[in-house]
């Protein structure tokens, strides 16, 4: 075999095993009731849960509690999910910009469900923010 195929090999090889290492560690999106349902078999692997943040009668997000004088890496919200769930996220590592996390639009967290019930852990929080490119209508 000549040197050039030895080396092709070996690439594709190489290539077929970053593949297979990192889709091991891919979560999956799921409600809250699949995360829940997952925790409480023992399965212990990151979830994406999709949601919006709970809001009253006048569309004003309600129910945060972050208070960074007393503790600045404790940060409680409820999360409503795809399916109208409502559950308690707590995150031990907020967003920069709180303001930022109150106007978007969807969030995801991404962590586990508590194995207790009632309470999601999320090691991070990704925000859909409005644009401010959207074209408005006139």
């Amino acid at each position: 075999m000549k040197k050039t195929h030895i080396i092709g090999l070996v690439v594709i090889a190489a290539m077929i095993g970053i593949v297979v290492s990192t889709a091991g560690d891919a979560s999956q999106y799921v409600s809250f009731q699949e995360a829940f349902a997952l925790a409480s078999d023992g399965n212990d692997s990151k979830v994406h849960v999709v949601g919006e943040l709970t809001k009253n009668e006048t569309h004003e997000v309600v129910g945060i509690q972050y208070n960074p004088s007393l503790d600045p890496n404790y940060l409680a919200f409820n999360l409503v999910d795809n399916n109208n769930e409502v559950h308690k996220v707590v995150c031990y590592n907020p967003p920069a910009s709180m303001k930022d996390f109150e106007k978007s639009e969807k969030v995801v967290v991404i962590g586990r469900a508590s194995k207790q019930g009632g309470e999601f852990v999320a090691s991070e929080i990704l925000m859909k923010c409005p644009s401010k490119y959207e074209e408005t209508k006139l």
